[in-house]
């Protein structure tokens, strides 16, 4: 039986976790309104601890999917009110999701695409990549929505326009990274073969032959991200503030990206303090974000 004293443990468990990475996720952000604070730390806690054991140490492909069905186990018992654990994790998660109805089916989708990074390096579609995305990022914004009451179905598909669009510039900052750290590439295979390219380029020091190929994907990614654009201008209070600070976040990154000279377009972007502030100040009007 969970006490107050075990829940209040579990909640500074997600929140310290929550507070010791560096995330693009709006993790305990002071733009947040502060009543949500904690239980977004709880899901960020969630998905972190998933995500790591789909990725990080020592562990066999096996033991990896091992860990994740556990993690769906915990939430089919939250489902059915029958989770009696002792991981902080889910006794925090289990009040959440109680106390705002959250949706269980998107954490199961964050979880399956969590399983499919530990079976899956290649993508051969770019219809394949946007399924993924689906599941690995979009959950995140739902949720996010979900905590603040509850959401239109027009907020829903601005919400995943979003997301999948800031999970794709994410990809696209970190070719090299998941190339050489995982063995993962985002790029659809069929994109690659029609420009006439294969994975060696993709390490190539000189990004001159990838451009083209990367400038298209840059543009259908800010195509999409401008069918989400005005998501944060129609929530009241902080928690617009919020979306309108990722929003422009995403879109300062994408520019970035796509100002790089050709050859060196695989070069990371670094949003320096003075541009996150600048991001920060312009995220407090609705006039910077607007449908193009």
């Amino acid at each position: 039986m969970t006490t107050n004293k075990n829940l209040a443990a579990a909640y500074d468990f997600c929140l310290k976790l929550a507070k010791s990475h560096y995330e693009n996720f709006p993790v305990a952000s002071v733009l947040l309104p502060k009543r949500l604070r904690k239980p977004i730390a709880v899901i960020y806690a969630f998905a972190r601890t998933a995500d790591d054991y789909a990725d990080e140490g020592q562990l066999t492909e096996a033991e990896r999917i091992t860990k994740l069905q556990n993690y769906r186990s915990h939430l089919t018992e939250i489902s059915d009110g029958s989770y009696t654990g002792d991981d902080p994790i889910f006794i925090a998660l289990d009040d959440v999701i109680t106390h705002f109805h959250l949706p269980i089916y998107l954490f199961d989708d964050l979880l399956s695409a969590f399983m499919q990074d530990v079976v899956k390096n290649r993508y051969q579609t770019l219809e394949e990549v946007l399924h993924y995305c689906q599941r690995s990022a979009n959950p995140v914004g739902r949720l996010l929505l979900h905590l603040n009451g509850q959401p239109t179905q027009h907020q829903l598909v601005e919400s995943d326009a979003i997301c999948t669009s800031l999970q794709l510039i994410n990809f696209y900052q970190d070719i090299l990274q998941d190339k050489q750290e995982n063995n993962r590439i985002y790029i659809p295979q069929h994109m690659l073969t029609e420009a006439g390219l294969d994975e060696d380029d993709i390490t190539l020091a000189n990004s001159r032959k990838l451009a083209p190929l990367l400038r298209h994907l840059f543009q259908q990614t800010m195509a999409l991200m401008n069918e989400g654009l005005e998501l944060g201008n129609g929530i009241k209070g902080r928690l617009g503030w919020e979306i309108r600070a990722m929003t422009l976040g995403g879109l300062e990154t994408l520019n970035k990206l796509s100002a790089q000279d050709d050859e060196n377009i695989l070069s990371r972007p670094r949003l320096t303090r003075r541009t996150q502030l600048k991001i920060l100040l312009f995220s407090l009007s609705k006039m910077h974000l607007k449908r193009r």
